[in-house]
């Protein structure tokens, strides 16, 4: 069974794109670190109450964490598309099968079958 690398492709460059505009966006509505939050809260005159400065730190750590998930799904897609260039898209890295197109499909970044995925998400 062979894959459709050119579908995969578009596909992935399509991912890229969503993911790019996504972390731009997380960009442009928290610019500036925890201290800038914190510092306009500061700025406001009114009294900082530690429930602002808790909301503030919890919004602040949640764009963080998807920034950084996006960064990693960034770069299994560029890693993707390296074995799309090199011919090895489609097969598993760890078992060398050929990894089911619904999970290609579902997830076109997937370097693992499903059964290796599993084992590797069990440890």
């Amino acid at each position: 069974m062979s894959v459709d690398t050119r579908r995969f492709r578009t596909l992935l460059l399509e991912e890229r794109e969503r993911v790019e505009v996504a972390i731009h966006n997380l960009h442009a509505e928290t610019p500036g670190d925890l201290d800038d939050t914190s510092g306009e809260l500061a700025a406001s005159g009114t009294d900082n109450h530690p429930a602002d400065t808790a909301t503030a730190t919890l919004d602040r750590e949640l764009d963080l964490s998807l920034e950084e998930n996006s960064a990693e799904v960034l770069a299994a897609i560029d890693a993707a598309l390296g074995r799309i260039d090199d011919g090895t898209y489609g097969i598993c890295a760890k078992c060398g099968s050929q990894i089911p197109e619904e999970r290609l499909e579902a997830r076109p970044w997937s370097q693992l079958c499903i059964d290796d995925q599993r084992k590797v998400e069990r440890r």
